[in-house]
């Protein structure tokens, strides 16, 4: 109840806790390698651009007064954990009996904030340095603390005296109703992470529900688990002049992947019906994780699981949701049709006596049609992407849209993790500083494999009127600058930098009375938003042609390449759109009313040979492999209705001007400002003047699958 809405990334004991959300990752390419150039490096960058296109020099041991991680004093070593994890319980308890002993009134929400803000202070930032502290003395001591705050975190979702003084706030209508929008919700959220942990129910019933919860956490965990498994097959009963390009194990070769780009249609074909044979362990996992779910959803009074995870989202219902998915999949059937079509035209062209389009074929045959119509590869773009002209492209977007700057500052001693670490502040022209954005952006041994943003400290406004500023991570895995080399990115690496900073910027730019609702803690059909939405800056050759810079010609980026890029991603959209919905239906059906009333098999077969034109392959179980079914139980819609919304908010805002300040200004304070302190749905009416229904949903993917 009282920890916070964490990122889709964090993967840990954040499960538990009954008021997290989950936040979708997105999972960056390698970077390939390009050419050298025997010009002139570029020598007009920016300070901010020359901080992140160099690699930094660094010491973390340097001399000075050690501040601690975060600038947190106590976490100065991996044993100042504890401490703080002391200072964080002790706090909380004596706030606890403040908010027990309190009379009826408005403040009982805010001190039950403070309380949440007690334990996220701690806990978000242990949850990230347990995965990305390159030190395992910080990192196990990290986790330590993640454990022991969250069964404190238990203990008061239990607490039934704690419960009682926020009910009798919400049973008073004269004070309730005279309390603020965002008051209201926010106690309103309180309670309904009191009733998701079973506190209303009798003893043996809230014990079962404590039972049931820890066993979803277990199998969802191995259940990830087991989705990274390789299989193997006895290499006998392969081509021989296929089994090298396996790996070799003995008498055996274990696949790992799907091998969805490699040229030989038979390689494709035996690791895509090898790596997804059935796994009677991993089927096993997924039925009772399933019924689990179930369970526990019953157990509080929902109907399934889904509808337990839906409540407070744009979508509110399993039922929206469906008409939604469906209508989106009856609307692109035509469209696939033509492009399965021209895949078949593609693969005739290598293959004329198989030319069908089997379950292994859609990647490769689409990077192959792109490239004969488009001609197009990374070596001809990435250049003119160095980290740096992207790290300058978004300040000057920020800039015009919000009067905000990104500055890169000198972090004190002791407050970062790995000598690499660039600390931004967010400097607003009239406000001051809004908050800070840590970025840890390149690869390193151990570090998470993953692009995402990781709230530190959530932004509250203060008892004597000041505003508590944010802080957050954003972690990429970017190659690191060399001597006389930046890191260049692909175009696909740098939407997906512009996607973790529309989160960050969620966070900086929120202005909420509590941390409990800041920036991206909102429901998860609505936090993916403004990442998505920032998408759109990163392939309009208007912005582009700001900053997109070649590092070592200084020439900017031609508008006839990203032309010829972007119409490249659009080719195929539909059915990329089309796979989505297939995964969302399934996602909706397994966390249904009867979600075990069928082998979970069977349904897969079902579901895809109706929603997708690739139809299922017998013997093959591509759900068991399908780890977002645990961090995005029953929410895997969310981002589809996402990019509807952000599809709308950007042809209708800001495509006519992408860098306006009016349209920004009227974005912050109509949508950004607010976090999940107001009804989502509410602020996307707000800034569009109108409500949204399924077909307009509906209409703005079908607009992005148009090809220009």
């Amino acid at each position: 109840m009282f920890a916070c809405r964490l990122c889709r990334q964090q993967q840990s004991w954040v499960r538990l806790l009954k008021n997290s959300l989950l936040r979708k990752s997105k999972v960056g390419s390698r970077l390939e390698t390009f050419p050298e150039h025997r010009s002139r490096s570029v020598t007009t960058w920016s300070p901010l651009a020359s901080a992140f296109n160099t690699r930094p020099k660094r010491r973390l041991e340097a001399s000075g007064r050690n501040v601690g991680l975060f600038g947190m004093q106590e976490l100065t070593s991996p044993e100042g954990f504890a401490e703080a994890q002391r200072a964080s319980v002790q706090e909380a308890e004596e706030l606890v009996q403040e908010a027990i002993r309190s009379p009826t009134s408005a403040d009982i929400v805010v001190l039950f904030d403070k309380l949440s803000d007690a334990l996220c202070r701690v806990a978000d930032l242990a949850d990230f340095v347990r995965v990305a502290h390159p030190d395992r003395r910080f990192a196990k001591a990290a986790e330590d603390a993640c454990i022991n705050i969250s069964a404190m975190v238990e203990q008061l979702n239990t607490n039934i005296d704690l419960k009682e003084s926020l009910q009798r706030l919400l049973d008073d209508p004269a004070i309730f109703s005279a309390m603020d929008e965002e008051s209201q919700i926010v106690a309103r959220l309180f309670m309904f992470d009191f009733e998701q942990s079973g506190i209303h129910l009798e003893k043996a019933k809230r014990q079962e529900f404590v039972r049931l919860n820890e066993e979803i956490h277990i199998l969802g965990s191995q259940f990830v688990q087991g989705t990274q498994t390789a299989n193997a097959i006895e290499k006998k009963r392969l081509p021989q002049h296929i089994q090298h390009s396996f790996a070799v194990d003995g008498d055996n070769v274990t696949v790992g992947s799907l091998y969805a780009d490699n040229p030989s249609d038979l390689v494709r074909e035996a690791a895509y019906k090898i790596f997804l044979f059935p796994n009677p362990n991993q089927s096993q996992l997924l039925d009772r994780l399933l019924d689990s779910r179930h369970k526990l959803a019953k157990l509080v009074g929902f109907s399934s699981y889904a509808q337990r995870a839906l409540r407070g989202t744009m979508a509110q219902t399993p039922e929206n949701v469906m008409e939604f998915l469906t209508m989106t999949g009856d609307r692109l059937f035509d469209r696939v049709t033509k492009e399965i079509e021209l895949m078949k035209e593609t693969k005739k062209e290598c293959n004329p006596h198989n030319p069908n389009i089997f379950a292994w074929d859609p990647s490769y045959y689409i990077g192959a049609a792109r490239n004969k119509r488009y001609n197009i590869t990374s070596a001809e773009y990435a250049p003119y992407f160095s980290v740096g002209a992207c790290m300058e492209g978004l300040s000057l977007i920020f800039s015009n849209l919000y009067g905000v700057t990104l500055e890169n500052v000198e972090a004190e001693r002791g407050e970062l993790w790995a000598p690499d670490v660039l600390k931004l502040a967010v400097t607003h022209e009239t406000e001051g500083v809004l908050g800070y954005i840590y970025c840890d952006l390149f690869e390193r041994s151990g570090k998470p494999q993953q692009d995402c943003h990781f709230t530190i400290r959530g932004g509250r406004r203060l008892d004597d009127g000041s505003y508590q500023l944010p802080h957050v991570v954003l972690v990429c895995s970017f190659s690191p600058p060399r001597p006389g080399a930046p890191s260049i990115l692909s175009h696909g690496m740098m939407e997906n930098l512009f996607h973790e900073f529309g989160h960050a910027m969620h966070s900086m730019l929120a202005r909420t009375r509590y941390q409990h609702v800041t920036g991206t803690r909102c429901a998860t059909d609505f936090a993916e938003v403004p990442s998505i939405l920032m998408e759109y800056f990163a392939n309009d050759y208007r912005v582009l042609k700001q900053f997109a810079r070649h590092h070592k010609t200084d020439q900017t980026l031609p508008e006839e390449l990203i032309a010829r890029l972007c119409a490249s991603k659009k080719q195929f959209s539909a059915f990329e759109m089309q796979t989505q919905v297939f995964y969302s239906i399934l996602d909706q059906m397994f966390h249904g009313e009867e979600p075990l009333k069928k082998p979970t098999m069977e349904l897969l077969s079902e579901i895809q040979n109706q929603y997708s034109c690739i139809k299922h392959v017998p013997g093959t179980a591509w759900h068991l492999r399908f780890g977002h079914l645990v961090g995005y139980g029953a929410k895997y819609y969310s981002y589809l209705l996402s990019r509807a919304v952000a599809s709308s908010v950007w042809h209708q805002c800001f495509e006519a001007d992408p860098l306006s300040r009016d349209t920004g200004e009227r974005y912050r304070w109509d949508m950004l400002a607010h976090g999940g302190g107001r009804e989502p749905a509410t602020l996307v009416q707000n800034m569009l003047g109108k409500k949204l229904s399924n077909e307009d949903l509906v209409q703005a993917l079908l607009e992005e699958t148009m090809e220009q």
